[in-house]
């Protein structure tokens, strides 16, 4: 019995649901602990990216492929990217690291 049209997607949607998923969800994981090192003490935030980090980009990850419409999926990825880009750029200069 083959699958139900309803529930497949096109190539383009598995592909942007894919990339979403795995480099999306790297940047938005791993711009908000940079964000958040300029912010707070950076030696122990540097050390929680290599254990939470893989945790929050796992889910983002899953939430890539839960959503409906992949690019939509990236345009929220890019969005927060860029947040956490703005944040890192006035943690720079108003608490430079020593």
């Amino acid at each position: 019995m083959p699958a139900n049209k309803k529930h497949l997607s096109s190539w383009t949607q598995r592909l942007a649901k894919i990339s979403a998923g795995f480099v999306g969800g790297y940047l938005v994981s791993a711009s908000m602990f940079i964000a958040l090192a300029f912010w707070t003490d950076h030696i122990n935030m540097v050390m929680s990216l290599r254990f939470a980090g893989f945790i929050v980009w796992a889910f983002l990850m899953v939430f890539a492929f839960l959503s409906k419409n992949g690019w939509k999926t990236w345009g929220i990825y890019l969005l927060v990217t860029a947040v956490f880009a703005v944040a890192i750029y006035f943690g720079q200069i108003y608490r430079p690291i020593p």
